[in-house]
């Protein structure tokens, strides 16, 4: 199976350089690396010579779209996997790319297809420690295939997958009509819904694994919880029936409890306070056709989003 990278790009730094770096001591390299960089003016091409098969298209801020340019580096490529990352996730070893690709080849239990298989995401050493807790909470050292069958079970889990990381087979993915087309967020998690619903599984491989965390602030966390539960309410097809709370109560339940286990009370406030903007923040989110424009431009990471949708709709 041929195989391609695809990575949106913006403000490129040593991160970036160290991804290209690992992808090109995998055991299964990539045929083309596409990158979709997001301003000309902040791409440096004396910084990245040397690696095989770099392909970048520039674009503008006003013509970045999470699922769109996505599916415009899609249109470069004509591998059989297309295994898609974000500029800031470092595979762990040289292994990431062979991983991903046995993935696929695996069956849900009735038989089905893995159409997608997503990375696990391990904390990089600066990572604070109730964020290392979230990442094993939602990137568990166990591998699963999921499919329709695990819906009364895992509820919104099922769907769960990421872009940070994830392969996908190209054929199902053309099939399926790729990511959808203007999202402000969560077009890995549409994308794997749409294919489970379809009759095909989503697989996540603990074994292929990427240095990706982020120390965000309790008020980074409201707004990227705006951004997520926005992208829900305008997919109600996909996310009506399959609520993100009762995950998020469980989460924080098995923070607080893993706080206590480790003597680390202290960190309780903060845990309440992180929980609390990021509940406020998924409650504004799931609610923004009721809030003022002004309101929704301050709760939003993406203010072009809503300025190119707006005027979509005027």
């Amino acid at each position: 199976m041929t195989v391609d990278v695809l990575i949106p790009v913006y403000r490129p730094d040593r991160k970036f350089a160290r991804l290209l770096q690992m992808l090109k001591v995998q055991t299964i390299k990539p045929r083309k690396i596409i990158v979709m960089n997001t301003e000309k003016a902040f791409w440096n091409p004396d910084g990245f010579e040397g690696v095989d098969g770099l392909e970048v298209h520039h674009l503008t801020k006003e013509e970045f779209d999470h699922g769109g340019t996505r599916n415009q580096a899609a249109g470069y490529s004509q591998a059989d996997v297309m295994v898609f990352m974000t500029d800031d996730a470092v595979p762990a070893d040289d292994t990431l790319i062979e991983r991903l690709v046995s993935a696929l080849k695996q069956t849900g239990r009735g038989g089905e297809t893995v159409a997608a298989a997503y990375a696990r995401q391990l904390p990089a050493s600066d990572c604070r420690l109730i964020e290392r807790r979230t990442r094993d909470f939602n990137y568990p050292a166990e591998s699963r295939v999921k499919t329709k069958a695990d819906f009364p079970r895992l509820g919104i889990k099922t769907c769960f997958a990421s872009n940070v990381c994830c392969a996908y087979r190209r054929d199902i993915f053309e099939k399926q009509g790729g990511f959808t087309k203007s999202t402000i967020f969560n077009e890995d998690m549409i994308y794997a819904a749409g294919a489970i619903e379809a009759g095909y599984a989503v697989a996540y491989a603990a074994d292929a694994q990427v240095i990706h965390s982020h120390n965000l602030s309790p008020v980074q966390q409201f707004h990227r919880n705006f951004d997520m539960a926005v992208s829900q309410a305008e997919h109600p097809e996909v996310f009506a029936n399959l609520p993100s709370e009762g995950e998020g109560i469980r989460l924080v339940k098995d923070t607080a409890l893993w706080l206590l286990k480790q003597g680390r009370f202290w960190l309780l406030p903060s845990l309440a306070l992180t929980s609390g903007c990021k509940y406020l923040g998924y409650r504004l989110g799931r609610n923004y056709e009721k809030l003022p424009k002004k309101v929704v431009l301050w709760c939003s990471m993406s203010p072009l989003y809503w300025e190119k949708k707006w005027r979509r709709q005027s």
